[in-house]
C-alpha cells in the first residue's frame, strides 16, 4: 500500500509513488534494490548499499566527487537516477582493487601523494580509471582537460596528473 503525502484542495489524498525494484551489478556483485523514482545513483550506493567511498560533494554535478563507472563510462552519480541504471554494471572506488591488491591508480596516488583531504580522491580515481580505459589522453594537457570535471579543493592537481601518467605508463608496459 502506498504512503500518502498530502491532500488536494478537494480533500482527496495524493498517493506517494511506489518503489521500483532495480537490478545492478555493483563492483562485480549482483544487487537488487527497491528505490523511489527520485533516488539518485549516489544515494542508492551510499545509503542503500553502504558504499560510502563515493562522496557527495556539491550534489549538482559540478565537482566530480561522486564519479563512478557505469558500464565502463564515467558519470557523476549525483546526476542520474538509480532507476535509469537498471541492469547496469557499476564500479565504485571500492571495486577498483582486486584480490587485496590496489589498482595501479590507487598505488600511483599513494606514490605521488595525490590526495590531501581525500574528499575528491574516490571521484578522481574512478574518473582516471575511465580516462585510461577511453584511451583518449596521451599528454599532460589532455589528461588535465579530460579530468577537468573533477575538482580538488586542496590543489593536488600536479600530483594527480603525475599519478595518472604513472598508471598509464605501467599499463603500456
Amino acid at each position: 500500500m502506498a504512503r500518502t503525502r498530502r491532500k488536494r484542495p478537494n480533500g482527496q489524498t495524493i498517493p506517494a509513488p511506489e518503489k521500483i525494484t532495480i537490478s545492478l551489478t555493483v563492483n562485480g556483485a549482483p544487487r537488487e534494490l527497491a528505490v523511489a523514482p527520485w533516488v539518485t545513483l549516489l544515494d542508492a550506493l551510499r545509503e542503500r548499499l553502504g558504499l560510502t567511498g563515493t562522496k557527495k560533494g556539491c550534489d549538482h554535478g559540478q565537482c566530480g566527487a561522486c564519479t563512478v563507472l557505469v558500464d565502463g563510462r564515467r558519470i557523476n552519480s549525483c546526476m542520474t537516477f538509480a532507476v535509469m541504471q537498471d541492469g547496469a554494471k557499476v564500479t565504485t572506488v571500492e571495486g577498483l582493487a582486486r584480490d587485496g591488491t590496489l589498482h595501479p591508480l590507487q598505488q600511483a596516488f599513494i606514490d605521488h601523494d595525490a590526495f590531501q583531504c581525500g574528499s575528491c580522491t574516490s571521484g578522481q580515481l574512478c574518473s582516471a580509471a575511465g580516462l585510461i580505459a577511453e584511451g583518449r589522453a596521451s599528454t599532460v594537457e589532455e589528461i588535465r582537460e579530460l579530468m577537468s570535471g573533477n575538482l580538488c579543493r586542496c590543489g593536488a592537481y600536479p600530483n594527480i596528473v603525475a599519478a595518472i601518467q604513472q598508471a598509464m605508463e605501467r599499463q603500456r608496459s
